[in-house]
């Protein structure tokens, strides 16, 4: 296919890479839990061997389609009001069946084969979305000098990232949450909408946010400190004092990267994944990483997803469309988002989130979904670099 020709490799490439090494890596993560759970110890490898062949099918599948299909006003709408609805589902199984909570939180959709993640679905949604209805209000986003004409264009959309955010905060998921208004702000910025308004608006958020936490920690009642997430906050500050309780995985963490070093103890050798870390192959896969393949492991692995972000940025800055622009924005940060949020949890820089290292940690959700949202921004650029040819 002429397609294929003009696909970006500095994408492709890192992706392909990552896809192998997470599949070695939650293999290696897994086998030991599913053993002495009495369980195949390939049960997790071959799913997500898997989900990596399907990844890679759904990107594909989605870089041959027209540009126009997922631009298209009503898709973009199906999608959106699929994601909300996921999320309205899943906080009715959680009261309807509290006992398939995780950690206090309900996020999943038990489907048979995998559990299916809205959150991850929501992501996407909201990146097309936002890009969608910011792109077509472009002119008069330029066009208006007041804050209140600007307020008025974009509440709608805004509501919307409320709505999910409320749903998602109800599981309670809030590195979800994060996540989603991280994307939000990042596209505003990007978008026609004047430069002042928006450092208003980051800044109010940011302070509120920083005020909120600081009033929880102050004045916390018991309600919140009973909570699972606020164990995670005192972790982060405590790990070591709290060491038998909250800060547990913290702790195993640090040692799995203490004991990696820079070349780490040998492929499948690593120690914490062996009843200390819990999930080793999913929150925690960069720990395992850390201490089988050291320094050099978390390099390999964080450079490659680094040379996808980047190159996707240089994307946004490139594009000549707001449309195209705007979804390699929202892409790269919800790669970058994620990364950040699993290394920072990992590092004890931020509370634990339970967000995965994209391509690397176990999970059809977020693998289906990142595979989808790369195929969205190579068929834009392709797109892009075949109508350079025909005007050349």
């Amino acid at each position: 296919m002429k397609k294929l020709s003009k696909i970006d490799l500095w994408i492709v490439i890192p992706y392909i890479l990552l896809l192998g090494i997470g599949i070695v890596m939650v293999y290696s993560a897994s086998f030991y839990n599913s053993l002495m759970a009495g369980g195949s110890t390939t049960q997790y490898l071959f799913k997500q061997a898997i989900f990596a062949v399907l990844g890679l099918l759904l990107c594909f599948f989605v870089f041959i389609l027209k540009v126009k299909v997922f631009r298209s006003k009503r898709v973009v709408k199906i999608l959106l009001w699929f994601a909300i609805a996921s999320l309205i589902i899943v906080i009715g199984i959680g009261i309807a069946a509290p006992s398939t909570k995780v950690n206090g939180a309900s996020a999943w959709i038990p489907l048979g084969f995998f559990n299916y993640q809205p959150l991850e679905l929501a992501k996407l949604a909201l990146i097309l979305y936002l890009a969608f209805v910011l792109s077509s209000k472009q002119q008069r986003l330029l066009d208006h000098h007041d804050i209140k004409s600007v307020a008025f264009e974009i509440t709608p959309p805004i509501l919307f990232v409320l709505l999910m955010m409320v749903l998602l905060m109800a599981q309670p998921d809030f590195g979800g949450a994060l996540v989603l208004a991280v994307i939000t702000l990042v596209l505003l910025a990007a978008s026609t909408i004047p430069g002042k308004y928006i450092f208003t608006l980051s800044t109010s958020l940011i302070v509120l946010l920083i005020a909120g936490i600081s009033l929880v920690f102050k004045f916390a009642p018991t309600i919140i400190t009973s909570k699972y997430q606020y164990q995670r906050f005192l972790a982060m500050q405590h790990p070591f004092e709290l060491e038998q309780k909250s800060g547990a995985q913290l702790v195993n963490s640090f040692y799995a990267i203490s004991n990696g070093g820079i070349f780490g103890v040998g492929l499948g050798n690593g120690i914490q994944k062996r009843g200390y870390l819990p999930e080793p192959h999913t929150d925690f896969i960069l720990a395992v990483i850390s201490e089988e393949l050291g320094l050099v492991g978390d390099i390999v692995v964080l450079g490659l997803l680094a040379i996808i972000i980047i190159r996707i940025v240089q994307l946004g800055i490139r594009a000549r469309k707001n449309y195209s622009s705007l979804v390699y924005y929202g892409v790269a940060t919800m790669l970058l988002s994620q990364t950040v949020l699993n290394v920072g949890g990992l590092l004890g820089l931020i509370p634990l989130t339970g967000v995965t290292l994209p391509f690397i940690s176990y999970g059809g959700s977020s693998m289906l979904i990142l595979s989808m949202a790369l195929g969205i921004v190579l068929n834009l650029e392709a797109t892009r670099r075949f109508e350079i040819m025909k005007k050349g």
